[in-house]
């Protein structure tokens, strides 16, 4: 008998195998211990981060910290402890040579670049897939810290300049006082199907216009206030190709910390056939694709004449393959 479909594991950068406990990041011996015997993830002014391994199989080429300073500096971000060792997070520029192939190019839109001695450093959206589950869950955090703190140098209550606390995990404003954690903005994404059978026949993708040519995806929207999660899917689903939903339901939820997102994945269904009407500037072209269709891409890596599909490391991905190996 056939079942709604589901997620095939955890999504790629929901995976993390650190221990992530608050009250390390407020006792000072025991963050001087973990910088003295600690690891470096260093990201430079886009975000990227070296690393090592080839193919498939990429994990995050570290620093010993003590090779980056004798002592913890004031922008070193604890990232949590694994088996014994702190990792930490510090932004540093580096010198390095551009246009470097991503592992993976779906999108297009983000080249890695190289040192001197060959060193790769890449994209967290190009190689999210790749990395092993406590480097993805590393990296993501480390993405997600620095780019609040690259927004979070005044106060929002008075203007002030903030210092950092808590092994970076809080500011506390130098005029007023005020303590501010890093923030997460939620927004939805979902997997609409018709209403053939339990898992319909059909699914319905769309493109932004700013995207790369063929470039489909399910669709998403940020959570605006006062809205529920089941809310938002279904106003977001009728502004973009004004179409009601039913059967609203939770899927699985991956962080996006491009800049600080947390996306929070659903899937419903749609009558069978029903028009699609493109919100205009939003959304270029919308269109239903055949689960044989999506089949085929997904055999051919994600990209195919005329359908080319998110790349691996979003959670798009994942519940388009989920929906696609469903009866």
């Amino acid at each position: 008998m056939s079942r709604p479909f589901r997620l095939s594991g955890p999504p790629t950068l929901s995976r993390s195998t650190v221990d992530r406990h608050e009250a390390v990041r407020t006792d000072p011996s025991r963050l001087a211990k973990l910088w003295e015997t600690g690891k470096v993830i260093l990201l430079d002014e886009k975000g990227r981060t070296p690393v090592a391994g080839a193919g498939t199989e990429l994990s995050l080429a570290t620093r010993p910290a003590v090779r980056i300073a004798d002592e913890r500096p004031p922008d070193a971000l604890l990232l949590g402890e694994h088996d014994g060792v702190g990792y930490w997070a510090v932004r540093r520029s580096a010198q390095l040579r551009e246009g470097v192939a991503s592992p993976d190019s779906a999108w297009g839109l983000w080249t890695g670049a190289a040192s001197d001695d060959g060193e790769e450093w890449h994209d967290l959206r190009t190689v999210g897939a790749l990395l092993d589950d406590t480097s993805a869950g590393l990296y993501t955090t480390a993405v997600g810290l620095v780019s609040w703190h690259a927004r979070a140098g005044f106060c929002a209550k008075c203007g002030a300049p903030t210092e950092r606390t808590n092994a970076g995990w809080a500011t506390r404003c130098t005029g007023c006082g005020r303590e501010e954690y890093p923030r997460t903005d939620p927004a939805v994404i979902c997997l609409v199907h018709d209403d053939v059978g339990i898992n319909g026949e059909q699914v319905l993708l769309a493109r932004q216009p700013i995207w790369p040519p063929e470039r489909y995806s399910v669709l998403a929207g940020f959570v605006e206030a006062g809205e529920s999660l089941e809310a938002c899917v279904a106003r977001e689903v009728e502004e973009e190709v004004g179409v009601g939903v039913t059967g609203i339901r939770y899927l699985g939820s991956q962080p996006w910390p491009f800049p600080r997102s947390i996306m929070v994945g659903f899937a419903a269904v749609a009558p069978a056939g029903a028009p699609l009407t493109p919100a205009d500037g939003e959304i270029e072209e919308a269109r239903w694709v055949s689960r044989a269709n999506l089949r085929e891409a997904l055999a051919a890596g994600g990209e195919m004449a005329g359908l080319k599909l998110p790349g691996p490391t979003s959670i798009a991905r994942m519940m388009l393959a989920g929906w696609a190996a469903a009866d």
